[in-house]
């Protein structure tokens, strides 16, 4: 792998920080009282071509492939103010848009694509059941054929974005035989009959963007809107989470950057017994194991991105990637509040912050455990 960026990639890096630095940025500062995420912040993400990386040129993406669009990825997290945003964007474009762009038909990826990639439609995931999150075959959502429509019966527990998503993804078992090769996709437009979003709950973490319920009534969809093939909900779901696992997480990384940055400059400034705190060997040694938990996920990330960039199964890689960001995001944002100490508690400091955004990846786009158990089986154990 190289990591000496061509001066094409320096220029495309350079030119997204200073679009979220001087547009992105201002515009979280102006959020009214509730914080959440406005459309003014989704069109102009459109405009920076951050909801589109990796999405092909002919609807309105960049193109980019797994490497590339993870290293911009990552310069976002490390320069955006609000976590909340990155995780929105990345859910959005890696499970949504991702999954139309690989199996949506024609007419959806025309329909659909231009206006996602351009911020004028947000796109959620609708996977997770209360019964059925790393077990996500064993879901109770089901379909079934009638006509030129399919109906949808079931509740998806845990959909981020869903509150303002124009489309969503949903995955459903077969009603005559769930399971894997039963699960199918579907492309669900929000005022489809027989939808429901429900009122979005609260989180610890990631409080500018909105999570909720979903519940399938004998909702129609037109079969149009069927992702791939009857069946193929399994592969399209494993596609869109290594998208995510690469995409999104390399937006977390970029946000251990940040806090690394954040907590040499506070080990520099504050002092203890007439001392610099950074002279004090155990805050140095914390220090140096977030930069030793910072770079060995960094290099895992990249290392999975070129194998998945060269068309190879990189299901192990992008998996040990993923346990390796996650895992690293909650241990070092626990040792930069150590260090932060007093301060660190204060909401203002963001360093509280940074841990509970951080929780989330013990969750979302699977949990480590289950991970874990993904990479056993690729290294068949």
């Amino acid at each position: 792998m190289d990591f000496n960026w061509s001066s094409t990639e320096k220029e495309l890096l350079s030119k997204l920080t200073q679009e979220v630095e001087s547009s992105i940025n201002l515009l979280i500062a102006d959020r009214k009282d509730n914080g959440l995420v406005t459309a003014k912040e989704w069109s102009a993400l459109g405009e920076t071509g951050l909801l589109g990386l990796s999405a092909p040129k002919e609807f309105g993406g960049q193109g980019l492939g797994a490497t590339n669009t993870a290293m911009l990825y990552e310069a976002f997290g490390s320069t955006c103010h609000d976590m909340g945003l990155v995780f929105a964007a990345g859910a959005h474009l890696f499970a949504c848009v991702m999954a139309i762009a690989e199996f949506g038909g024609e007419d959806l990826k025309k329909r659909f694509l231009p206006a996602m990639t351009a911020g004028d439609l947000a796109g959620a995931n609708a996977a997770s059941e209360d019964n059925a999150g790393s077990d996500l075959f064993s879901m109770e959502t089901l379909f079934e054929r009638q006509g030129g429509h399919y109906l949808l019966n079931g509740e998806k527990s845990y959909v981020a974005n869903a509150p303002n998503a124009d489309v969503m993804v949903v995955y459903a078992g077969k009603k005559t035989a769930p399971g894997f090769f039963g699960t199918s996709a579907f492309l669900v437009e929000r005022e489809t009959p027989g939808m429901t979003i429900e009122e979005p709950f609260e989180m610890i973490g990631l409080h500018s963007i909105q999570a909720c319920k979903v519940s399938l009534e004998n909702c129609k969809v037109p079969a149009g809107h069927l992702l791939g093939s009857e069946g193929q909900g399994g592969i399209i779901f494993n596609q869109a989470m290594q998208w995510e696992r690469l995409g999104l997480y390399a937006g977390y990384v970029g946000a251990m950057q940040k806090d690394l940055n954040a907590t040499i400059r506070q080990a520099r400034q504050r002092k203890q017994f007439g001392k610099k705190i950074s002279s004090q060997q155990a805050v140095s040694h914390k220090i140096v194991d977030m930069k030793i938990r910072l770079e060995s996920a960094r290099l895992l990330l990249y290392k999975a991105c070129c194998t998945f960039d060269e068309g190879k199964n990189a299901l192990l890689e992008t998996s040990l990637a993923k346990i390796a960001i996650s895992e690293a995001a909650v241990k070092s944002a626990i040792d930069s509040m150590s260090i932060f100490a007093g301060t660190g508690y204060k909401k203002e400091s963001g360093v509280s912050g940074s841990l509970n955004n951080a929780l989330a990846t013990l969750s979302a786009s699977g949990t480590p455990d289950m991970l874990r158990e993904i990479a056993a089986a690729e290294m068949r154990l």
